[in-house]
């Protein structure tokens, strides 16, 4: 089931992002996080960082899961998520590095296939993931699961589509041509799901994977089998939806 809540821009959408996140830490002991990256949860890490600052929130046992990461490239490289990750939130509050986990990037290709069954295990060794954020990709993608990915598959090796390079790469001679994502599966096995969504360039995919049918060639349509599923989104990026069907907060 998919709830949907409207805010009026995207700083009110961050806003409502950052008080689900901080719900879940205060309501777990030690919660578990699985994040994202890209442009759209920058606002809501920039707000969990002030709620850390003035003593609302403590990371310390948090532990957390990032979705994805870039193939072929290092954990210091600017593009990296790992990188992201640090710069917005492992470097700014006090969740302990132990408990920190991106994919690694460069593990050598014989390896990845136990790499990626060990992630799996990581996560199931920390309980599970008690909350999921989720942005979603033009093309319907979540994580790194391009359209087309079977809703059973799990972490893994991934190609990546060009629209999706082309939305994060200026030069798409640079980009890396693959990632390590968790599956569909992996993704549907979180507790509860927050999809988050911004901008009209968005808007599209946000239709086609709240209320159009589900089929695997717009993978996010997949969470509307999930049973706790709230999507936060700006005006913009709720535009294409019906607007009987939303909750408009902002």
């Amino acid at each position: 089931m998919v709830s949907v809540e409207v805010e009026s821009n995207y700083e009110e959408m961050s806003k409502k992002a950052a008080r689900e996140v901080g719900k879940e830490i205060l309501m777990h002991q030690a919660p578990v996080l699985g994040l994202p990256t890209g442009e759209t949860p920058k606002g809501m890490y920039r707000l969990l960082v002030k709620y850390y600052e003035h003593g609302l929130v403590d990371f310390s046992n948090v532990t957390t899961f990032n979705l994805d990461e870039y193939y072929g490239i290092s954990k210091d490289h600017p593009k990296s998520f790992n990188h992201y990750m640090k710069r917005h939130l492992l470097e700014r509050v006090n969740l302990r590095e132990e408990n920190f986990h991106v994919p690694e990037g460069e593990i050598p290709r014989r390896d990845v296939r136990d790499y990626c069954g060990k992630y799996e295990n990581k996560i199931k060794q920390a309980g599970g993931i008690d909350l999921q954020l989720l942005g979603i990709g033009t093309n319907g993608h979540i994580g790194f699961n391009e359209p087309g990915t079977g809703f059973d598959t799990r972490t893994r090796l991934v190609e990546l589509a060009e629209e999706t390079l082309e939305y994060s790469f200026d030069n798409l001679n640079e980009a890396p041509d693959k990632a390590i994502t968790m599956g569909i599966n992996t993704i549907m096995e979180a507790s509860k799901i927050v999809l988050l969504a911004s901008d009209n360039r968005k808007k599209r995919a946000v239709r086609r994977a709240l209320e159009g049918p589900i089929t695997e060639e717009w993978p996010g349509s997949v969470l509307q089998l999930h049973p706790d599923v709230t999507a936060i989104l700006d005006e913009k990026a709720a535009e294409d939806l019906e607007l009987s069907r939303v909750n408009l907060t902002g």
